[in-house]
Formats: C-alpha cells, structure tokens, sequence
C-alpha cells in the first residue's frame, strides 16, 4: 500500500481480519478508495452513516475520491455482505453490523441507535399469505441523552 495513504495502510480489520482480505475473498479489488470507503466504519462510534457521511470520512483519507466511487463501493460492499442497507424516508442509510438487531431512531437529535428488543423474535403477521422473509423494528422516541436534557 502506498504510503500516502497511511491511514489505509494501517490494519483496518473485519472480524479479526484484515479488510483487505476480506475484500479479496468477496471478489473485489483492494484500492485506497476501497479501504477509504471501508474506513469511515472503522470508529467504534461510526454507526449507520448516509452516502454523504462515508464521502466525507473517505475525504479524510484519498481526498480526490468522488461521490461515484463511494456510492458504487458502498453498493458492492451491501452485495458482498459487508454492510447492510437501512431504507429510510429521508435517505439510505449502511448498517456495518450484520448481526441479528433493530433500531431506535430520535427525533431530536435524529440519531439511529442499534437496540435489541425483548419480545421481536415472536413478531408474526395475521396474514398468512404472506411470506417473511425478515423483520425490521424502528422504535422512535427520545434517546438517553435527548430524554436527559428535557
């Protein structure tokens, strides 16, 4: 790796592996606008980032990377199983946690939280014609921090 590009160089690691192996045993090349792309969830604090938040975190590291490059990176990270699209109204948003999970949205500081809800593996639809393939739960509300300061 080109050490212009230290911060890419650097273990970015998935599961306990190094994302450019991952990468390469998904069937994608490993570029610096890859691992950029891929970097911007590294923060353990990342969370579930817009197209717009990965484009400028992937600035930090390979500034001339364009917003075609990360929309179609992010594209073939969701296909290869590396992250998880969240469809919502106002954007699409990428999930890097691919366990079993649901979310808790604020309204206020507009926030997605990953929660763990007791009771939602028994969620199941009246409608028997219907077959379900996956359950999404968004609870919305105040989170801690916006409850507190009320």
């Amino acid at each position: 790796m080109c050490s212009r590009f230290p911060v890419v160089s650097s273990l970015l690691r998935f599961q306990n592996e190094p994302v450019a192996s991952v990468l390469r045993k998904r069937g994608l090349r490993v570029t610096p606008q890859r691992l950029a792309v891929w970097a911007a969830f590294e923060d353990g604090e990342a969370g579930h980032l817009s197209a717009d938040e990965v484009l400028r975190r992937a600035r930090h590291i390979v500034p001339e990377v364009s917003r075609a490059t990360v929309y179609n990176a992010l594209s073939q990270f969701v296909a290869a199983g590396l992250l998880s699209p969240i469809e919502r109204t106002s954007s699409q948003l990428y999930d890097p946690n691919l366990a079993p999970h649901h979310h808790f949205h604020c309204r206020l500081c507009r926030r997605l939280f990953d929660v763990h809800p007791h009771g939602s593996d028994q969620l199941a639809l009246a409608e028997r014609e219907y077959v379900v393939e996956q359950t999404s739960v968004i609870f919305e509300g105040l989170c801690p921090s916006c409850a507190a300061d009320r």
